[in-house]
């Protein structure tokens, strides 16, 4: 889920899910989702990290927190933003008209 869908999207997201047949439990942000699939649950150390998502046309960051509950490690979501206008496709103009 991109870090920038307002509460209405996010629902319309739940509700396309289950109207495709799935089970939705939970819905994560991209930075969140970025953070498991790197494997930083298996650190197995309690702290915050801050998980930066620089896609093409967007800058999404969370800030999360990583804590022993008996035994397992869980994420908790402090804080999420991101900027719609803010992108791998800017830095490419930068360099573009740098070096042209």
């Amino acid at each position: 889920m991109p870090a920038y869908f307002n509460d209405s999207q996010r629902q319309a997201t739940k509700a396309a899910g289950k109207i495709a047949g799935l089970e939705v439990k939970r819905i994560i942000n991209e930075p969140t989702a970025a953070a498991l699939a790197f494997g930083l649950d298996k650190l197995k150390k309690d702290g915050v990290i801050a998980v930066y998502d620089l896609g093409g046309g967007t800058f999404d960051i969370s800030i999360i927190e990583m804590t022993n509950v008996d035994g397992e490690y869980q994420f908790e979501v402090i804080s999420t933003s991101g900027d719609t206008h803010l992108g791998g496709e800017d830095f490419d103009l930068i360099l573009i008209n740098h070096f042209l």
